[in-house]
Parts: structure tokens; sequence; C-alpha cells
């Protein structure tokens, strides 16, 4: 399986908009805000108009880099959300948001989506007080994660010096280091609330 290991900065700048890939550190230094061009040796030459394919691609990308997958699991989600009730865009965003490495990162519990992966495939999470593995895992309303072992004493954790304030979906305990699942999210309470995901049913939907 293919892991992208370029600069996260250059995916921002061929969206044209702030993916919050670094998380914390994208609040203070940003190359979108310096650098307007699109990355590459014709970067500055790309069309301006774009095709309606175009349209419906690029914000399938956009949520594709938020979420950090490669196109087959990107796929799979929106396969699984087609099969659910209700809109499949509207489940598609569900999904993404609360797989436990968005959560965790969410919480305040990671420094970025990636570190959050990278934690819990290294085992430092409990998910109902079991040890997980699975960063892909989807949460439910009235699970509680914890971090656990070592990992609980790093104070570069953002949650544990109090920077983060998770959306109201999220609640987070300081004294017991948990996080709670409080609700389901709508749309605009992640970080997919820019997304038009009704570009994306249409893409995979020809």
């Amino acid at each position: 399986m293919g892991r992208y290991l370029g600069s996260v900065c250059k995916l921002c700048r061929r969206e044209g908009a702030k993916l919050v890939l670094k998380g914390r550190r994208c609040a203070t230094k940003c190359p979108i805000d310096k650098k307007s061009k699109k990355p590459g040796q014709h970067g500055a030459n790309m069309r301006i108009k774009q095709s309606e394919y175009a349209v419906r691609l690029r914000e399938k990308q956009k949520a594709k880099r938020i979420a950090s997958l490669n196109e087959a699991q990107f796929y799979h989600y929106f396969v699984k959300a087609s099969a659910m009730k209700g809109l499949s865009g509207l489940n598609l965003i569900k999904l993404l948001a609360m797989r436990l490495d968005s959560v965790v990162y969410l919480l305040g519990m990671a420094p970025s989506r990636s570190a959050a992966r990278q934690f819990i495939t290294h085992g430092h999470f409990h998910l109902n007080d079991k040890r997980t593995k699975v960063p892909g895992r989807i949460v439910a309303v009235g699970d509680k994660i914890k971090i656990f072992g070592k990992m609980s004493q790093n104070q570069n954790i953002p949650a544990f010096q109090g920077e983060v304030s998770p959306p109201v979906w999220l609640a987070y305990d300081k004294n017991s280091q948990t996080g709670n699942v409080v609700a389901e999210p709508l749309k605009e309470q992640t970080p997919y609330a820019g997304i038009n995901e009704q570009f994306i049913v249409e893409l995979y939907s020809k």
C-alpha cells in the first residue's frame, strides 16, 4: 500500500485551501499564505477554468487528503456510506469524521492527524478500556478514548496543556485524560465543513 512521503504543504497548495494536515502548526506557519500558485514547474500556468469533472475530482481529493486515505480506502468508505440509510454524501462525512484517528486529533490527544494515526498503531490508546491499534475504527456515541501507558505522561499533547477545545459532539475530561463521544457530528462540526459532498457522490456515480 502506497504512502505519501512528500511535503503535505504542497497538497494544500494544489487544492488551493488549508487542509490543516500539520495540525496546530498550520495555524502559525502556512506556505499557502505566501505562495498562491500551484506547486510544480507549471503551477503558475495551470488553467483557471475547470471542467465539471475536474471540479468534482478536486472535492474528492480534498476530502481524501484531509482523512489521509488512499483511493481504495476512500472508495471503501463511500461504498459503506451508500449502503447506509440517508444521504450518501452526509453519511460519508460522518464516517470520515468518526474514524478513531480523527476523533483522537479533534480531542487534542495528538498534535496532528498523522500523529494520531501513529500513536494508535503503536498501541497508545484504549477504546472502551480495551487496547486498540486500528486507526480506521469507527467510534460510536458513548465510546470512551483514553491514552495508555507512558504516552499519558507526554506533556507535548495539546489536551494535557488545555490548548484544544473539542467540537460539541466530543468531550474531554482533563482529570482522567479521557475523551468521550457524546453525539453524532453534524457536517459543520467536522473538518469537512467546506467540502461539497454531493460532488463526491456525483463523481463516483458516473
